[in-house]
């Protein structure tokens, strides 16, 4: 049970401390007083978790940072969750077990990367998470009676939220997913799946069918390719005789145009064998005189070139006096006497030496100046002889390079191309004669065709070239005529092949699909007795479910002062019913007393409570749970507490905490632990009553 809440800066609370014991703890007070907030800290110091907004939302406002602490007890053992917040968002909790006031830490924090959870090992404390709890230990506002208020219906879907049940809907659709992505698997590797069996079986039959009335078509065809066949050899026999003259026939040709061809190509490469000796000896005509006069050019642009380099370093020289002299100008200026006496040292000086005269300075700097000027315009003239030696060595070059590219290396060469261009010349008169015998002599290779001309014309004298033409074209037609029936045979092959090979395919996916129909079939027979709301496990878990929460609401109902004695729930179709029992009849739920109703709902509530484990902290708490209750129907609630006030606690080891705005209720009660909120400047404000 929960021995201690310590709230600071939680919500509303600036410091509230409160102190429990088994039995009926009853919160009264205005809304807005903090009352509610008692849960969000109960909730949040366990499991971090709670019904506002943010996690910021939790700190009162105007301060930094607060902290909800619960202390609880657990089969004589102490524990105490402490969880702080502030307004950065920072979050740290701590888990102690305490012991002769001693704190040993379990757990503390959220780093479940590093296997640490401070709420995991609560969990395991009290036998319950956040979700459970909220289910069997927190009745919201106006929910207590909703249990026995509620439609079968939504009883029963109820009572599948309580055990677990809508999680098949969960694992079903899960299951209706497995089953669509086999289904897609087996679609994807075979292209189709159970689904498709008997499409496929018409696909099988049909393509049976065809290659059964194709058979007589591809017979004929055969027996029309053998005859036309025999035709055919008939004329290629004699064309092989006929063919070898056709060919010299075309040799001859062929052999003519060749003769004219290489004639042309040849007199075209004389041509261009004198153009290019033309332009060579066009090119190198004056090279060998321009040779003549290199080294005396190369021994004048030297001289030009060391005299220039003298001219720049006396410049250099001379400029280097100008920057002295300047300086020693700067200085001079300094050193200006004044009454004859120096301005260093202030000593008599008669007259300054030259060299610090300014006069003097400026003298020699306009001589060194026009000296410069000088050497630069004789400079200028080196640079311009210079320039035109460059021209004419370049000049120089340009042959050397003209007499490198056409490969000549002396005077003779040039004139052994001159001799040999003139005796192309004379070859070229036999390039305009139409007779093949005269232009056949322009060389050995034109004398060869020829003799081949000869040849030919002997051997193919008297070859009827219409006889050949129409022999070839009878051939054509044969061999147009067994294309075509290729082509349909082709065709008719391909029918029957392609009908074979999808028979063959289809068949072996019929007999797989038929294994994927059995096992699909074990699936879905799965999905609806397993996973389904209403299949057997389902309707098992309810049956057993139903019956646990009958005894054990029965055995609290036994400890309140009513006339019922059993509570029964059971499953008829698709909806839970809820009989009560009194010694000698069943009663209707409708002829119940306002406290008997609130008895009946409470002890259901309870034994949904004890279905879930009830948690180790046997704890419930009403939030608001005379809302929507008329006066009769509240005093009825405020009498089963006042009952469970006055139990013993070993008859009901279980804690309640009532949340309520309707204090007046509980003025006459025997219930004795109240704590009264009232909302303040400084928060809420707590007192026990």
């Amino acid at each position: 049970m929960i021995t201690s809440i310590e709230l600071v800066d939680f919500l509303s609370h600036s410091d509230t401390k409160l102190k429990f014991e088994e039995g009926v703890t009853i919160f009264v007070g205005d809304n807005g007083a903090g009352k509610s907030s008692i849960i969000d800290a109960i909730t949040f110091s366990l499991f971090g978790q709670h019904t506002r907004k943010s996690n910021k939302g939790l700190i009162r406002r105007g301060t930094n940072q607060g902290y909800a602490k619960i202390e609880f007890s657990i089969k004589d053992k102490q524990y105490e969750t402490v969880r702080k917040i502030d307004s950065k968002g920072g979050l740290s909790a701590i888990f102690s077990e305490t012991t002769n006031n001693d704190r040993v830490e379990i757990a503390a924090g959220e780093r479940k990367q590093f296997g640490e959870s401070m709420t995991e090992q609560v969990e395991k404390t009290i036998g319950m998470d956040f979700e459970k709890l909220k289910i069997a230990s927190i009745v919201q506002q106006g929910e207590l009676n909703a249990i026995i208020n509620a439609k079968p219906k939504e009883f029963k879907e109820l009572l599948n939220a309580i055990i677990g049940i809508d999680k098949l809907d969960i694992a079903s659709e899960s299951m209706k997913k497995v089953t669509k992505e086999f289904r897609e698997k087996i679609r994807t590797e075979l292209g189709y799946d159970d689904t498709h069996i008997e499409i496929l079986t018409k696909d099988f039959e049909k393509y049976q069918c065809e290659i059964k009335e194709t058979e007589p078509e591809k017979n004929q065809l055969e027996l029309q390719k053998k005859e036309i066949d025999k035709e055919l050899v008939e004329l290629q026999e004699k064309e092989e005789i006929e063919t070898p003259k056709r060919d010299k026939i075309n040799q001859l040709e062929l052999q003519k145009k060749e003769l004219v061809r290489y004639v042309k190509e040849t007199i075209e490469g004389i041509q261009q064998e004198i153009k290019e000796n033309e332009r060579k000896i066009h090119d190198c005509k004056n090279c060998f005189e321009e040779l003549k006069l290199k080294t005396d050019f190369e021994r004048k642009l030297e001289k030009v070139e060391e005299e220039d380099k003298e001219v720049i370093k006396k410049i250099q020289e001379i400029t280097s006096q100008i920057v002295s002299l300047k300086e020693k100008e700067k200085l001079a200026e300094k050193l200006q006497l004044k009454d004859n006496k120096c301005p260093v040292c202030d000593s008599i000086v008669e007259k300054l030496n030259p060299f610090f005269q300014e006069k003097h300075i400026k003298e020699e700097l306009i001589k060194l100046k026009q000296d410069v000027d000088l050497k630069e315009k004789e400079r200028i003239m080196y640079s311009q002889e210079r320039d035109r030696f460059v021209t004419e060595l370049q000049k120089i070059r340009d042959a050397e390079a003209t007499l490198r590219a056409h490969s000549i290396k002396t005077k003779e060469e040039l004139v052994a191309i001159q001799n040999n261009t003139e005796i192309k010349k004379e070859k070229l008169s036999l390039a305009d004669n139409e007779n093949l015998e005269e232009i056949s002599e322009i060389d050995d290779h034109t004398k060869l065709i020829f003799r081949n001309i000869l040849k030919l014309e002997l051997e193919t004298k008297g070859f009827d070239e219409g006889e050949f033409k129409n022999l070839k074209e009878r051939i054509v037609g044969k061999r147009s005529n067994l294309s075509q029936i290729d082509q349909q045979m082709g065709g008719v092959l391909e029918k029957i092949e392609k009908a074979k090979k999808q028979s063959s395919i289809i068949e072996k996916s019929i007999l797989e699909l038929e294994k994927v129909k059995k096992y699909m079939s074990r699936l879905d027979k799965i999905q609806s007795s397993v996973f389904s709301r209403d299949g057997s496990v389902a309707t098992s878990l309810r049956s057993w479910a139903l019956n646990s929460i009958s005894i054990k609401a029965s055995d609290y109902l036994s400890i309140l002062n009513t006339k019922i004695q059993r509570i029964a729930l059971s499953e008829k179709a698709r909806d839970v019913s809820i009989a009560c029992h009194s010694k000698t009849e069943v009663l209707e739920l409708e002829s119940l007393s306002g406290g008997e109703k609130v008895s009946v709902a409470l002890a259901l509530r309870l034994g949904m409570a004890s279905l879930l484990g009830a948690s180790n902290l046997n704890l419930m708490i009403l939030d608001e749970p005379t809302t929507h209750l008329d006066t009769e129907r509240k005093k009825s609630l405020v009498d089963v507490l006042s009952q469970l006030s006055r139990i013993e606690k070993s008859q009901l080891p279980m804690q309640f905490l009532i949340i309520t705005h309707d204090a007046e209720i509980f003025e006459n009660s025997n219930v004795e632990q109240i704590y009264k909120f009232e909302s303040g400047e400084e928060g809420s404000k707590v007192t026990a009553l």
